[in-house]
């Protein structure tokens, strides 16, 4: 099956509820956070700012079906993602990592600094996948302030602070300045 990536319109945010809930049956493999899977979906208004910022984005099959998405925000210096989702039939045909390239090549034209995310330690298709793509993990002291408060929000809002991480992918050196 061949796909396109373009970014996302408002006329695609039905569909995405749909490919995150499918994609999250993923966790229900791992029985201590199979109920993830369960948990709630990204709102429909939180969907549309991202596609009002210009950073979502699709993964769109030569039919026209919506297969996946990634929902970024422009933070400081860096292209945050706060939502990738492959949908659960379509998953490990390199989507994902289309996504991410697009984001990544985004921020790239952007001159953002870095790519950063939050993810799950050692579930294969989060961390490990991210450093495969060049992520590097942050120990908690390295984060800067905001990925820490973005971590302490997702321990509040119930995930297993101890099984998360932050990443970021830098995108500039100092032989950029």
């Amino acid at each position: 099956m061949t796909f396109t990536i373009r970014r996302s319109r408002v006329d695609d945010v039905p569909f995405l509820p749909a490919i995150e809930r499918s994609a999250s049956d993923l966790f229900r493999t791992i029985p201590d956070l199979a109920w993830i899977a369960d948990g709630d979906d990204m709102s429909v208004d939180r969907h549309l700012q991202f596609v009002e910022q210009g950073t979502s984005w699709v993964a769109e099959a030569n039919d026209g079906q919506i297969l996946a998405f990634l929902c970024a925000e422009v933070m400081d210096d860096a292209l945050h993602i706060w939502e990738l989702a492959v949908a659960l039939h379509q998953q490990r045909r390199g989507i994902g990592a289309a996504l991410m390239m697009e984001a990544i090549n985004v921020a790239r034209q952007r001159r953002l600094w870095s790519v950063t995310l939050t993810t799950f330690r050692a579930v294969a298709w989060n961390e490990p996948t991210y450093r495969r793509m060049g992520f590097q993990t942050l120990r908690p002291r390295s984060c800067d302030a905001r990925l820490a408060r973005i971590l302490q929000h997702e321990a509040e809002g119930g995930l297993p602070i101890e099984r998360r991480c932050a990443m970021r992918l830098a995108l500039a050196t100092s032989s950029d300045l």
